[in-house]
């Protein structure tokens, strides 16, 4: 069997003292796709210099789903990001429920979340898609944690980011779902990345707690890949998470985890 999923990591949480165009065609050498977290923080010729495929990235620099003002400034700031994207050549441009600020606190916190402002990201989210499509590229809508990393983030439960995928329904608006997040705030990954499999654009994974490598925490992530597998998941799976020891080791194990292997012989838990 071949490698049965598409593998990235994400550039900005490995060999974290080395240039970025060093680590992305370091990642390239070892056999990964790249993920991002912000490409303006980024000299956009360097990254072309890396010789990198890009799994996705910030879609977007500022602006908010939820509310006039900051629908009209998402879907700018997208519009700007697309260029980017397309130069480098990404599959995936990413979206928030809403725009995060230092230390990924969401810069307008929601402790409710309105009927109003649900009817509002669906209307923004559908001009995102329909953006994309004129781009000829995909958007996803991340999940988040609010116990942990990102309280006050509106939508950012994997029930509500498939929620408003869902009621948008076009090919060119998917779910990044990030198991690492979903662990943390809902948990039952199995069973969620089933509900979801229709709409996922990429799987994005890393181990709690501690956001590592697989193999580091709680996650048996050698039967998570098994079920994404027998449940006819074939797209990627991104390492969005930091190194335990050194980067090597770190990809080995994700790779590991994820590997034809895994998904024909992982132990029943």
């Amino acid at each position: 069997m071949d490698q049965p999923f598409t593998l990235a990591a994400c550039a900005e949480m490995l060999w974290r003292d080395k240039p970025i165009e060093w680590r992305c065609a370091q990642l390239k050498e070892l056999g990964f796709e790249v993920g991002l977290w912000n490409w303006a923080e980024h000299d956009l010729d360097a990254l072309v210099r890396s010789g990198a495929t890009f799994s996705i990235m910030n879609g977007y620099l500022t602006g908010r789903l939820a509310d006039d003002e900051g629908a009209d400034e998402l879907l700018r700031s997208a519009r700007e990001t697309a260029q980017v994207g397309k130069r480098l050549g990404v599959a995936r441009l990413n979206l928030h429920g809403t725009g995060l600020g230092e230390g990924g606190l969401p810069v307008r916190p929601s402790e409710v979340t309105t009927g109003r402002m649900w009817l509002k990201a669906r209307d923004t989210l559908a001009r995102i898609a329909d953006m994309a499509e004129e781009e000829g590229l995909v958007y996803t809508l991340e999940n988040l944690n609010l116990p942990v990393d990102h309280p006050g983030t509106p939508f950012g439960r994997a029930e509500d980011t498939l929620a408003l995928v869902k009621s948008v329904n076009h090919p060119c608006l998917r779910l990044n779902l990030d198991l690492y997040h979903v662990q943390i705030g809902e948990g039952n990954l199995i069973e969620t990345c089933r509900a979801c499999l229709p709409f996922i654009g990429e799987v994005q994974v890393a181990d709690v707690p501690g956001r590592c490598e697989p193999g580091t925490g709680e996650i048996n992530y050698r039967v998570v890949a098994k079920a994404l597998y027998d449940m006819g998941y074939r797209g990627a799976v991104g390492m969005e998470a930091f190194a335990s020891t050194d980067p090597v080791t770190a990809l080995a194990a994700f790779r590991a985890a994820f590997s034809a292997g895994s998904v024909s012989t992982a132990a029943s838990t």
